[in-house]
């Protein structure tokens, strides 16, 4: 093509290779900024598609962690209750086998009864108050907790265990008399052996809980893994990317520049 005034191919070349790399800087520029590759469809379709479904499960764990972790609260209460309960009936149990002393007088019988019957007044506080986010797993109306345990709705079933006196069948016990002290007495280790069981139960359910959440965490932490092989940028990359494009750009702006006083050069041939 000749010399013209009207079509420069010089400028618009150098026009798009500037507007190239431009368009490259910017990509960088933005990898750079979120730390992602890739940040939409448009980057990469099918890996963006892969991670949000990936996103997605993640999100459904932790849901289910959460859930996990509030049925291992509610459990982590009822336990510690429990063991409070099993401490008063141990102390309950030294004070019927004091009662059971032959000869006893009955200033000794009055103390004693009123020790029982204020730890077992304690013990009923206990259980009441057990109670996390609404559940109690110790009353005499409790009823089973269901912890939610996979992203399809698997779950872990609790069973209650009711650790009031009524249920334990002390409510009525008492060591003003002799007799009532050997009752008592029978009464109290039938109750220890009952918590005792009961405590094993929750222990079990609550370690089956805490198995459930570490594995879990650890599926989380694998997929969140996974999704940053798939769209994480590699800042380093990026990094020598960005000064290449720099300098590309500098360069295309000058060759633009050449290239569009090179129609100037014309005027030459009409000079005198």
């Amino acid at each position: 093509m000749g010399m013209s005034i009207n079509t420069n191919v010089g400028a618009m070349i150098a026009l798009q290779n500037l507007n190239r790399s431009n368009d490259q800087l910017e990509k960088t520029q933005l990898h750079i900024t979120t730390g992602l590759k890739v940040n939409g469809p448009k980057d990469d379709a099918s890996t963006y598609a892969i991670a949000q479904r990936m996103r997605g499960d993640i999100a459904g764990m932790q849901a289910v962690k959460t859930a996990l972790a509030a049925g291992e609260s509610t459990l982590n209460v009822a336990i510690t209750a429990g063991k409070a309960i099993s401490d008063m009936l141990t102390e309950m149990k030294a004070k019927a086998v004091q009662a059971n002393q032959a000869g006893l007088d009955g200033a000794s019988r009055t103390a004693l009864n009123d020790d029982f019957t204020s730890l077992r007044d304690q013990l009923e506080t206990i259980v009441q108050t057990a109670e996390f986010n609404g559940k109690n797993l110790i009353t005499s109306a409790a009823s089973a907790l269901t912890v939610l345990s996979t992203v399809d709705g698997s779950t872990i079933s609790v069973t209650a265990q009711s650790m009031d006196a009524t249920t334990l069948g002390i409510l009525t016990s008492g060591l003003d008399l002799s007799a009532s002290a050997a009752t008592a007495l029978t009464q109290i280790d039938a109750a220890i052996n009952s918590v005792t069981s009961s405590l094993a139960s929750l222990g079990s359910s609550a370690k089956r809980i805490e198995v459930q959440t570490d594995f879990t965490t650890q599926l989380v932490d694998i997929l969140k893994e996974g999704v940053g092989n798939l769209v994480d940028a590699d800042l380093a990359e990026e990094s020598a990317s960005l000064q290449a494009l720099q300098i590309k750009q500098q360069l295309g702006v000058q060759a633009l520049s050449i290239a569009n006083s090179g129609p100037q050069s014309i005027l030459s041939l009409f000079g005198g």
